[in-house]
């Protein structure tokens, strides 16, 4: 069984395990596996997603359906707050997504997020300290090919300590 965790480190150099950990996401998280989305960059705290121009993503008028554009904004930003934070520890559930859109897709596009230890500091870890949650509001942009600027989503996370959730997980 893949570790999540070393796959996203190796899949920061390696071609390789990008799409490993593409083919495993798919299989981990089957609502997104027919659109196509694809990792095609990770770092230390940032995160490169790709939506296809195909079928399977289409609106009515041809162009890149607005609900697939704001689920690839909510797994850009979500797979890498989850890979910076540990799962084990902290509980990550959307609350909000708020879309803007900005010119209609034709073409492939790609989702982009970006955080800095400094900010996870700032709004997660050192609020929870005297906060039982937070939410955060992650912004990302989708541009496609030639650089078009097609949304701006605002994806609002609620981040608590496992320790301090009321309710059971079922089993």
């Amino acid at each position: 069984m893949l570790d999540l965790n070393t796959a996203v480190q190796k899949a920061k150099s390696s071609a390789f395990y990008r799409k490993l950990l593409n083919w495993s996401l798919n299989r981990m998280i089957p609502f997104n596996r027919p659109h196509g989305f694809r990792i095609l960059e990770i770092g230390d705290y940032h995160l490169k997603t790709s939506i296809p121009y195909a079928k399977k993503n289409f609106n009515h008028i041809r162009g890149i359906h607005a609900c697939a554009l704001a689920t690839v904004s909510e797994f850009t930003t979500g797979f890498l707050l989850i890979s910076k934070l540990d799962s084990k520890k902290y509980r990550l559930i959307m609350q909000r997504l708020e879309m803007d859109y900005h010119y209609q897709g034709k073409m492939d596009a790609t989702a982009t997020f970006t955080i800095s230890e400094d900010w996870l500091q700032r709004f997660i870890y050192d609020p929870l300290k005297t906060q039982e949650s937070v939410v955060i509001i992650c912004e990302v942009k989708i541009h496609d090919a030639q650089g078009n600027h097609l949304t701006t989503g605002n994806i609002h996370w609620q981040i608590k300590d496992w320790q301090k959730v009321k309710t059971k997980v079922a089993a």
